[in-house]
């Protein structure tokens, strides 16, 4: 009898943990706010070297007509910020990751802006004082795609900062405005100092 009496409590509580209402970003979905994004709560993983997923191939174009490409960045560690403009959470970190970008400027940072034409994006990159490149990506979603078929970002979960290690794989994930630049610090550190 209280082996019966276990199980169901258990069952209860797993079901309890599965309910769309304790998670944040169902909850997010379902409230039809409208907002455009999906609000990370900004929590954070770092995957170790043996579990992380193949290289990541991606180009797009950027302000300046240009294209940025995976290729450009081979053999080095970097960092991915998704974001735009108009993203409430992107704007709050932009001036974190502006002096992290500054902090490590042997690290190259590009972001990759998955719904702003070029205008838009030049007026926010201007007022946070943003220097490195972004891929502009609303027209086609392709660099979004990769790193989403890859399982390295949901589709429309903005802002997420990505570290890539030298083999063009995530090594690290903040999904949602980084709460703390010391937590992307030391993720860039850690990646770093890995054998390359």
């Amino acid at each position: 009898m209280k082996r019966a009496v276990v199980v169901a409590i258990v069952a209860v509580l797993t079901l309890a943990g599965c309910a769309p209402g304790n998670d944040s970003l169902a909850s997010q979905y379902q409230d039809g706010s409208g907002q455009g994004y999906i609000s990370g709560d900004g929590a954070f993983s770092e995957i170790p070297a043996d579990e992380r997923g193949e290289p990541i191939e991606y180009s797009g174009p950027t302000a300046d007509d240009s294209t940025i490409s995976s290729d450009d960045l081979a053999g080095q560690v970097y960092v991915v910020n998704f974001w735009y403009a108009s993203c409430p959470p992107c704007r709050a970190e932009a001036p974190d990751l502006k002096a992290l970008s500054d902090e490590y400027a042997d690290i190259p940072f590009i972001g990759i802006n998955i719904f702003d034409n070029a205008d838009t994006a030049g007026v926010f990159e201007r007022k946070y004082g943003i220097e490195y490149p972004s891929i502009l990506d609303a027209k086609t979603n392709a660099a979004q795609l990769a790193f989403a078929s890859a399982g390295a970002v949901a589709p429309n979960a903005v802002p997420t900062t990505l570290v890539i290690d030298r083999e063009g794989r995530v090594a690290a994930r903040i999904s949602g405005r980084i709460a703390d630049t010391s937590i992307l610090a030391a993720m860039i550190d850690s990646v770093v100092a890995e054998q390359g």
